[in-house]
Formats: structure tokens, sequence, C-alpha cells
């Protein structure tokens, strides 16, 4: 049996106020401790994009004939961004990597997607307007066009990067 007097009490009593002080305080602290280093993707005013009126420009780390739209974001940073990629008829990505996660979402035409180091549209999917897919850090896949030129949405964190599988599919070298 456990005897209790009232300087015992004041001290478990204490204790407890204490015990909570601490838990009150990693609980208020916690989301900011925890939160990553990374910018988070920001607008300073509404803004509506339409494939006529975004301003397209070539995109350098891909194949010749592809352009892209930077809605929100900054590809060259650390952070989220959201841009458009827009690509002509019957136009192949070749096989190749990212070091962050992208979400693609096709806005118009077919976007053919496939996994692996050979540019092989048997072993792909196609995907129609409104379809999505995610691609995982450092996934090697490849992508390809149609008979129709294609816009999708790319939602994915920088700085940007690509890295072909076989360096002389890199249209920067």
């Amino acid at each position: 049996m456990i005897e209790l007097n009232f300087s015992s009490s004041i001290y478990m009593g204490n204790q407890m106020k204490y015990m909570l002080s601490i838990a009150i305080v990693f609980a208020l602290a916690g989301p900011a401790l925890a939160e990553d280093k990374i910018s988070r993707m920001h607008a300073d005013s509404m803004q509506s994009f339409t494939p006529e009126t975004v301003q397209w420009k070539d995109e350098p780390i891909l194949p010749k004939g592809a352009k892209s739209a930077i809605l929100v974001g900054d590809p060259t940073k650390a952070g989220v961004f959201i841009a458009w990629l827009k690509f002509p008829k019957n136009y192949p990505i070749p096989p190749h990597t990212h070091p962050f996660t992208e979400v693609v979402t096709v806005l118009s035409g077919k976007l053919g997607n496939g996994m692996g180091n050979v540019l092989d549209k048997k072993k792909g999917e196609m995907l129609k307007a409104g379809s999505s897919f995610v691609l995982p850090t450092g996934h090697t896949h490849y992508v390809w066009t149609t008979d129709e030129e294609t816009i999708v949405e790319l939602i994915a964190t920088g700085p940007w990067a690509i890295t072909y599988t076989n360096p002389k599919d890199d249209p920067r070298h």
C-alpha cells in the first residue's frame, strides 16, 4: 500500500503540470519543427490559363519540338511548380528519370506512357484527356504522342531535371 502525504501530492501535481506544459509546447511547436525546407507554392493574384493565351516557350531539356508554359512556381528552384507541356504529333521522349516525383495529367490529345530502359509502345499504355499518372522519383519511363498534338499538365518539385538513359538522347549535348 502506498501512503501519500500532502507534500508528495504537491510534488506529483507539480510534475503533472510540468509534463502537461511540455506536451502543450510540443503540440504547438511540432508542425513548425516538422516543416520541410522547400518553398511553398505561392500566387500573388488569381489567374486563368488557356492553351491560346499562355506564353509557350521551347523546352530545352526535352527533344526538339516540345514547348512549355510555367503556370505557378519556378522549375529551376526548390519548391512545387505547375507547368503545361505541349508535344507535337508523333513525338517521342526517350527513356529517362527525374529526381523528384511527378504528376502528369493529359489535358488534350493522347499520351503514351511506358516504363523501362527501351521505348516500346507495345508495353506502355495510352492515356486520353482527363487521365493522370504519377511517376516516382528515379523511375525510368518514356512517353510518346500519336497523330495529334498533346498538352499535359505537370505538377512536380523543382529543381526539375531529366536524366536520359542513353546520353545520346539528351538534346542539351
